[in-house]
């Protein structure tokens, strides 16, 4: 991606999951180059668990910030925007797809020269004929694809560092190794469709050569991932990424 031309037309959205338990929910804020289905970059945000909640779930809610805090309010506008700013870089236009959440476009204030921002309401079809049509099939895959994710399940993601990681093998997956359109045998990777890669990689491709995080500048949202220092509140001990029997 370093080398790679950039992205100009995106489309963002916020996936939304929990972590050890639904009253610590989050966001994956994800972003999809338009017409190529590639998976650019994603960050995420802790927030405030919010709908319809029981007398008791309300109490417990209270209860729990008490004693772990309440997440940034601000988290949604400041992480969209690290993620607009890895996935725009020094361009000096580029348009942005979404849906009408309020926080979108107080995090392109100041992003670029000139950003043009079409919305869809997030209330439309989400057919194939929805602007939105890329990022609605990424949420779609990602539900599909990851146990942690889907409905009822017991297999949620017990802290969001671990489902960050996921989602990063997913995201290698999704564009280096998966058709664009499952139906077809014969459909590009999202990295074939860019002119990234001339045919799908196999799991010794992407396994063929080792890549050190000291050699290989990565964007700051993904270096934390890396090194383990994304914390859950609600646990007392948060496991890191550190190299303690290193030669």
């Amino acid at each position: 991606m370093k080398t790679a031309k950039p992205a100009r037309n995106v489309v963002i959205d916020g996936f939304v999951s929990f972590e050890l338990s639904q009253h610590f929910p989050f966001h994956h804020h994800l972003a999809v180059e338009k017409d190529t289905d590639f998976f650019l970059y994603f960050t995420d945000s802790e927030v405030r668990r919010s709908g319809t909640m029981t007398r008791e779930q309300k109490w417990r809610r209270a209860e729990l910030e008490l004693i772990c805090g309440r997440p940034d309010p601000q988290a949604v506008r400041k992480d969209v925007r690290e993620l607009l700013e890895v996935v725009i870089g020094r361009q000096g236009k580029a348009r942005i797809f979404s849906d009408d959440h309020r926080a979108y476009p107080a995090a392109m204030r100041t992003l670029a020269p000139t950003i043009r921002h079409d919305v869809t309401s997030s209330r439309a079809h989400r057919g194939n004929r929805n602007p939105l049509w890329e990022i609605n099939l990424l949420d779609l895959v990602i539900r599909h694809s990851s146990a942690n994710h889907k409905r009822e399940t017991i297999a949620w993601s017990k802290r969001r560092q671990g489902s960050a990681e996921r989602l990063a093998v997913f995201l290698v997956w999704r564009n280096y190794m998966q058709g664009r359109r499952e139906k077809s045998r014969s459909s590009p990777t999202p990295a074939m469709a860019r002119g990234m890669a001339d045919r799908r990689f196999l799991a010794e491709d992407v396994l063929a050569e080792r890549l050190f995080a000291t050699r290989i500048e990565l964007p700051g949202r993904w270096r934390r991932y890396y090194g383990r220092n994304v914390e859950t509140r609600a646990l007392g001990r948060q496991r890191s990424h550190r190299l303690e029997y290193a030669a």
